[in-house]
């Protein structure tokens, strides 16, 4: 009830208002029935005006950290993300992080539109960055089609480290539903689930005009901050272990789902 009050009654419409969000290719997102909705990541606010443009309710994986704030405003943001179909994802990789997101199969077998940003963080710099398997992975084993989605401006509307929007037109363009049924019986195949991913970043590139860069954007934001470069930053909690191996172990080159700490991207990480 809340997440429909607010996005008809009070959030959606001054939103609608203020930033007059124009929108391509919205009959792409199927009118019932179980999808992935994969976006690139430019700002916090993806989460907030691609949902409200939807007709159908979009859930997302939020990082937990959202979730277990203290004091005063910690407890109100925990309350805004669970009543506004957002769930806590944990990133610290491996077991953890793969359990977490049994909460995005849930809504996908139960029918729902899950949203997810395969690059698992914002963008440093407005570029694309590599997508994390994470994505595919969930796809694959849940049988659903993937409608990529493109936001457009929203980086000059709220850009990291930015508290308040500036007032300007963004927009977003939603592609054909990607169909990737022909390798469900591969779900699990690391080589699989690398080339599904890969062209669900290509259509995302395709239609945001973004430059494309092959290295995963948390590793970026680490090296542009000073810091030392973690596994944890590129880290595939969702990627099948090999024979022997556990889920735990998966570090470094086993792409992630979510980054590692320095992730300040308000936003689902599934992928």
């Amino acid at each position: 009830m809340f997440y429909w009050v607010m996005k008809r009654i009070f959030l959606g419409p001054v939103i609608k208002l203020l930033f007059r969000p124009w929108v391509k290719g919205l009959d792409n997102i199927p009118d019932h029935g179980a999808a992935i909705i994969a976006s690139n990541h430019l700002s916090f606010s993806d989460s907030i005006f691609m949902p409200l443009m939807v007709r159908r309710p979009v859930v997302f994986l939020a990082k937990s950290e959202y979730f277990t704030g203290t004091g005063i405003k910690g407890r109100l943001t925990a309350l805004f993300f669970r009543l506004t179909n957002q769930l806590p994802m944990d990133r610290s990789g491996g077991a953890a992080s793969a359990a977490s997101l049994n909460s995005g199969m849930e809504v996908l077998n139960h029918g729902g539109l899950l949203g997810i940003y395969p690059e698992g963080t914002r963008s440093p710099d407005s570029r694309l960055y590599r997508g994390k398997v994470g994505v595919a992975r969930l796809a694959l084993r849940a049988g659903v089609p993937v409608v990529p989605v493109a936001m457009i401006g929203t980086d000059k509307v709220q850009p990291i480290g930015k508290r308040l929007p500036n007032i300007r037109r963004i927009g977003m363009i939603f592609g054909e539903p990607l169909d990737f049924n022909a390798y469900r019986d591969q779900a699990e195949d690391r080589d699989v689930q690398r080339k599904v991913t890969d062209q669900i970043m290509f259509e995302l590139q395709r239609l945001s005009g973004q430059e494309y860069v092959d290295e995963y954007a948390a590793v970026v934001k680490l090296r542009l901050a000073g810091k030392p470069e973690e596994a944890a930053a590129s880290a595939e909690p969702l990627a099948s272990p090999a024979p022997g191996e556990d889920a735990s172990d998966l570090q470094a080159g086993d792409v992630a789902l979510k980054p590692g700490r320095e992730d300040d991207g308000g936003a689902a990480a599934a992928g």
